[in-house]
């Protein structure tokens, strides 16, 4: 329990940086944000920040390419990530709540599984199949750019072990 609440306030902790500068350079005279409708896929950055304290579980930096596919009619968004390392890869399917927050950026929270590749081998989220919750944001640049920041929890994570998984992802994406 007491390692679960270290896992919670580490993500919230991240989370809350990440989202900061979003919610800071928001508009205060805009009555009602209409936030990004964009679909887009990126690529960047994934860096681990857990260990789950056995072989093969130490934090890992690797790479992300994320998606994600809307609607105009529910704030609600499909996203995909693939979080991968040297050794095999996390593939994400996630369904999110998207909140305006200016006329071209959106904070999220959102949930899904993480698959793993080849089980036992180490990835940014893990070294197995795991519940995924994001919180994350995103702001369009420009007509077709998209950058994008979260960080993800995987739940239980580890092989051999009830700690959970942090990883922090940033990236840029093409508006399609």
């Amino acid at each position: 329990m007491k390692r679960n609440l270290k896992s919670f306030v580490t993500f919230s902790t991240l989370a809350a940086t990440a989202i900061a500068p979003v919610l800071l350079s928001a508009d205060m005279a805009s009555a009602k944000p209409t936030g990004t409708d964009a679909n887009y896929i990126g690529a960047g950055v994934a860096a681990g920040v857990t260990n789950g304290g056995q072989d093969n579980d130490a934090a890992t930096f690797g790479g992300n390419i994320q998606g994600r596919v809307t609607t105009s009619k529910a704030p609600v968004s499909l996203r995909g990530a693939v979080l991968f390392s040297d050794d095999t890869s996390a593939i994400m399917p996630i369904v999110s709540y998207d909140v305006p927050v200016t006329n071209n950026a959106n904070v999220y929270v959102g949930a899904g599984y993480s698959f793993i590749e080849e089980d036992g081998q180490p990835t940014p989220l893990g070294n197995k199949n795991a519940p995924v919750v994001t919180v994350g944001a995103e702001a369009q640049l420009g007509r077709n750019i998209v950058v994008y920041g979260d960080t993800k929890l995987g739940i239980e994570a580890y092989e051999d072990s009830p700690a959970s998984a942090v990883s922090i992802q940033a990236g840029a994406g093409y508006r399609f």
